[in-house]
This record gives structure tokens, sequence and C-alpha cells, in this order.
């Protein structure tokens, strides 16, 4: 997915995954309210983050982090009445709905983070290299790393899913771990 857009209540959340942007320009497609992108100098991934009120667009951002590249899915954000939590390169952002104000930021992930999930009232991060738990609030409560990175091309998509008792991730070697939600290892 190019862009994505999102409906909370009267607002309307556009996310453009390929924004023509360039950091510290005068020409940029669009003038920007806010840019929350550490420039590391590597693959940085960049999203447009606009929000609209009856098609009128009331504020428009930047988010980046560096790592690799990620993409939006249906996995890779949470949208909440009060916030959009989103994965973008090694970092997720929370931002606030609807002045899209940076609430949080958190490196999740020394690679890439994948996907995220509401677990209570936190945050589980599938992570290239890592499974993380992020707090409400922002804070990294633990993290769990494997022998390779947690991803398999021929598990047939099951390669990462949450139940009611564990976090079950497959790594490129098809070994399988299972983690309770306080980042235990269990069998």
């Amino acid at each position: 997915m190019g862009k994505l857009q999102l409906v909370s209540g009267p607002y309307v959340v556009t996310i453009d995954s390929k924004p023509a942007y360039l950091k510290g320009a005068t020409n940029n497609l669009y003038n920007y309210d806010a840019d929350y992108w550490e420039d590391r100098g590597y693959a940085d991934t960049l999203y447009d983050v606009a929000i609209s009120l009856a098609d009128h667009v009331l504020k428009r951002i930047v988010i980046g982090a560096g790592g690799g590249a990620t993409t939006i899915h249906d996995t890779s954000y949470i949208l909440e009445s009060n916030r959009l939590t989103i994965c973008c390169g090694d970092t997720v952002f929370c931002l606030s709905i609807p002045d899209l104000s940076l609430l949080w930021r958190v490196k999740a992930d020394s690679a890439t983070c994948f996907e995220i999930y509401k677990h209570k009232a936190d945050y589980i991060v599938h992570g290239e290299l890592e499974i993380s738990r992020v707090s409400y609030d922002g804070r990294l409560i633990w993290q769990q790393g494997g022998a390779d990175i947690f991803t398999n091309i021929s598990s047939g998509g099951e390669d990462f899913f949450i139940t009611d008792e564990y976090i079950f991730a497959t790594d490129w070697n098809g070994k399988q771990y299972k983690f309770d939600f306080d980042g235990n290892s269990i069998n």
C-alpha cells in the first residue's frame, strides 16, 4: 500500500508511505506542520500523515526513522479514538488525534518493526530481530530476540500470532518461540 485512509470519528487520517519530502528543503510538495524524523543517514522510512475534517486538511506532518524500510498494512498501525500508533522503520510512533502531536516514540527493534498489536493497555511489536512489549505511554517494557530474524517464508503466514496465553513467533530457520506477556520464554 502506498496510501491509506482511516476514519476516526469525524476525521480522516491519510498516511502516505511515499512522500515527496526532503528534510530542510523549501520546495517540498506540502508545507508540513511538524517533522518527527531523526535523519540517521541510512535506510530511512518516511510517512506523510495528514488529518482532515470535511475534506479540509487540518494538519500535515512527517514521521521517519532509520532501520529497514517498512510498509503500511493492516497490522502496522493501531487507530484508537484519540491516537494513532504506527510502525515506521525501527521505531513506533504514537500521535494524538486530531492534532497529530507526537505523544511518544520508541525504538522497538534493532532493524525493522513489522507489526503492532494491542494487548490490554500495552502494545506488542513484531520486529525483525525482536519481539517487544511497549507500554501505553511509550516505555519499552521488554524485548526478546531469537536465533535469527522473526519471519519465515515457508510457514504459510503463521510466523507470528498472539493468543490469550502467549505470543508465538517463528524465525527464518523455522525455530518456533513462545513468550508469555512478561517476556519470558515458555515451552
